[in-house]
């Protein structure tokens, strides 16, 4: 099956139905698993359809395209929860809290700091994930493997906020499993519930390797628009 052959509609069933397979060879209940659907670079007319399948988690990547067209979104769909997945700027995140629901990627203690305030200002509450570049790749965000336990530590006990659990995307050119499997362990190390990991090409992996979250964008949208 293309992309290009079948609708969004049915592209998310298909990805649904790959999902619940992965879990069940993991002997893991499919519901532990949420789809957040990665809408970026598409527009409203082609997210309200899948809007209207009953999908409610999204993802975007950057703050200013996504206020162009998920407030209304929200609007007539209150029940959704919006993820932040793309790297946040500091100066971005008052931005970050009054639109998004889920932060993915805290990977630095200014940043925990600002946030935190931000809620705070906002009175609002946002599980937040810790990111981990697990590959170290220079020029990738994510607090290195060997920090995360301390950065996690100073957003709960210093900051005060909500560590749902850990995210990563491993390096382009790396096997995918070993970086699942260690985001896995770490975040047993650390404590934290939630994995978010896995993208359209190995979302099945990262399932069978414990992610909680997996976020699937072409394989459900299609190519992104540029």
């Amino acid at each position: 099956m293309t992309v290009e052959a079948t609708t969004a509609e049915d592209r998310l069933a298909h990805v649904t139905a790959k999902m619940t397979a992965a879990a069940k060879d993991a002997a893991r209940d499919p519901a532990e698993v949420t789809l957040i659907a990665v809408s970026k670079t598409h527009n409203a007319a082609t997210i309200e359809p899948v809007l209207a399948t009953g999908q409610r988690h999204f993802g975007e990547n950057r703050i200013q395209e996504a206020q162009g067209k998920w407030p209304a979104l929200k609007a007539a769909w209150p029940d959704v929860t919006l993820h932040l997945i793309g790297s946040l700027q500091t100066n971005k995140t008052a931005d970050a809290v009054a639109l998004f629901d889920v932060i993915h990627t805290v990977d630095r203690p200014k940043l925990a700091q600002r946030l935190a305030a931000e809620m705070a200002k906002a009175g609002r509450t946002l599980p937040c994930f810790v990111q981990v570049n697990t590959g170290k790749e220079p020029q990738k965000g994510g607090v290195l493997p060997e920090d995360t336990a301390a950065l996690v530590a100073a957003c709960r006990d210093q900051h005060g906020l909500d560590i749902a659990g850990l995210t990563c995307i491993p390096p382009v050119e790396d096997e995918p499993a070993p970086h699942f499997a260690f985001l896995a362990k770490l975040a047993a190390d650390v404590a934290v519930p939630g994995l978010s990991m896995g993208m359209s090409g190995d979302f099945e992996t990262a399932i069978r390797l414990g992610a909680t979250h997996v976020r699937v964008g072409t394989a459900i949208f299609g190519p992104r628009n540029t």
